[in-house]
């Protein structure tokens, strides 16, 4: 899958695939919407857990993964960080972003990326990190999850990642009161959620989109 480098409103890189025509993040602002989405609508409501257990379904360049990092390393959070991602970007490719620089966090992106996948990494002393080089559905998940990112492509992009088949897997894995977070906000995801058991409210979106939506588990 050809991929190359852009840069979005905000400054900060993500990366476009022409074979969906389809982004990483949004153009209006990667780190911008990274930090709305999933740092402020996700992790800093659930900073009173200790460790906070998350998966983040699309790994993708790291920046969910590396934004957490940054917050949990900084206030002393105990965090327990997986990321499964089917389609890693290469190293090379990790060379060509900018998050690391903007972040002040250039080595910490590296070592991120340079972990070998299905293994446990002690990133510092408040965070662990492991990557799971997996299809979603044919991963038997580990642990029992307080937050979820939910980061995989669009649903008219990668529509099998939206199927109830794969909320239902997510919510099995979640631990009662888990919160699953996600920039989308259609309504077919929404009925999909709380088919499968979510309590799901829409919310503000980050810059240039209204709305986005939330899950919890009931």
């Amino acid at each position: 899958m050809k991929r190359k480098t852009i840069t979005t409103n905000d400054g900060s890189s993500s990366i476009f695939v022409p074979e969906l025509n389809e982004n990483y993040h949004s153009v209006h602002g990667a780190i911008q919407e990274s930090r709305h989405v999933f740092i402020k609508k996700g992790l800093d409501t659930k900073l009173a857990l200790q460790p906070i257990r998350i998966l983040e379904i699309g790994f993708g360049t790291g920046l969910n993964a590396l934004l957490t990092l940054q917050k949990c390393t900084q206030d002393k959070i105990f965090v327990k960080y997986v990321g499964i991602e089917k389609y890693p970007i290469t190293l090379q490719e990790v060379g060509t972003l900018n998050h690391g620089k903007l972040l002040k966090m250039e080595q910490e992106l590296l070592k991120l990326h340079a972990y070998d996948w299905g293994k446990t990494h002690l990133f510092n002393s408040f965070c662990s990190v492991k990557k799971l080089k997996h299809d979603f559905l044919k991963e038997e998940l580990p642990g029992c999850f307080d937050l979820v990112y939910f980061d995989a492509f669009a649903p008219n992009k990668q529509k099998d990642m939206w199927s109830k088949k794969v909320f239902n897997k997510v919510h099995q894995s979640m631990s009662s009161g888990g919160l699953l977070v996600t920039y989308c906000c259609q309504g077919q995801v929404k009925r999909t959620l709380q088919d499968v058991g979510f309590i799901v409210e829409k919310t503000d979106g980050p810059p240039g989109k209204r709305e986005m939506l939330t899950a919890v588990k009931k």
